[in-house]
């Protein structure tokens, strides 16, 4: 897919930064940020294939598939090594570029970081096997009634990505990451809880970790102020 299909924004002078967003949300959640951070740095925020304004992918993209074509979109937008803040799946997306043996950029604020396997109970294996059962029975009413509404909503293409993306463990990526790394996340975080933030800092060599206090999975959004002023000396 030709990275020149993307819709992205570019804005300010200086040092680049990029902002990668989450799973179905686009460069806009961003807003609060780009507004400050284009101040003192070139911004570029694009939408994810599939997401936004961008056009989705003819296969099933696995998470190695989004970092190849975000790491090609970048070099073809002049994107030097520079600094980076990803949400959620952005996350995911950055914890794989982060691990290469020459990453893209210097430092890495990652908030809300998706890409560990959730803690998993009998009652999530129970579901897991009913599904599977009732579309051995009736596929079309399994694909109809089970998943989130997130899941549901999604095309065909983009539904066999989605399943190979949420079950991908990245925690060697983690542990690959020579970068320093600052994450953030919301105290109230019930989509990548406070577990998985520990989990990360602990994977992460040399990394950091900043709790924004009552917030929940976009403490970026809900706390723009507080969000930037920790981005902003992290990057200093």
């Amino acid at each position: 897919m030709p990275v020149s299909s993307v819709s992205y924004l570019q804005e300010g002078e200086g040092k680049d930064l990029v902002f990668l967003h989450g799973y179905l949300s686009s460069k806009e959640s961003f807003y609060h940020q780009i507004e400050y951070f284009k101040q003192f740095y070139r911004v570029t925020a694009f939408d994810f294939w599939g997401m936004g304004k961008s056009p989705g992918p003819d296969t099933p993209w696995t998470v190695d598939d989004y970092a190849s074509h975000t790491r090609a979109f970048l070099r073809e937008a002049g994107v030097r090594r520079g600094y980076l803040i990803a949400h959620s799946f952005g996350g995911r997306v950055a914890l794989k570029l982060l691990s290469e043996r020459e990453p893209m950029f210097e430092k890495a604020l990652l908030t809300g970081c998706a890409g560990l396997l959730p803690k998993r109970g009998a009652r999530y294996a129970l579901r897991v096997k009913s599904y599977r059962l009732l579309r051995r029975i009736a596929p079309k009413l399994a694909e109809k009634k089970c998943g989130s509404a997130e899941y549901r909503s999604l095309s065909p293409v983009m539904r066999e990505s989605f399943k190979k993306i949420v079950n991908e463990d990245l925690a060697p990526c983690a542990e690959k990451v020579g970068v320093p790394v600052l994450y953030v996340f919301g105290d109230r975080d019930t989509a990548t809880p406070p577990y998985m933030a520990e989990k990360l800092h602990g994977l992460t060599r040399g990394s950091g970790l900043v709790y924004l206090k009552g917030c929940t999975h976009f403490c970026f959004c809900e706390k723009p102020g507080e969000f930037n002023a920790v981005a902003r000396e992290f990057f200093r």
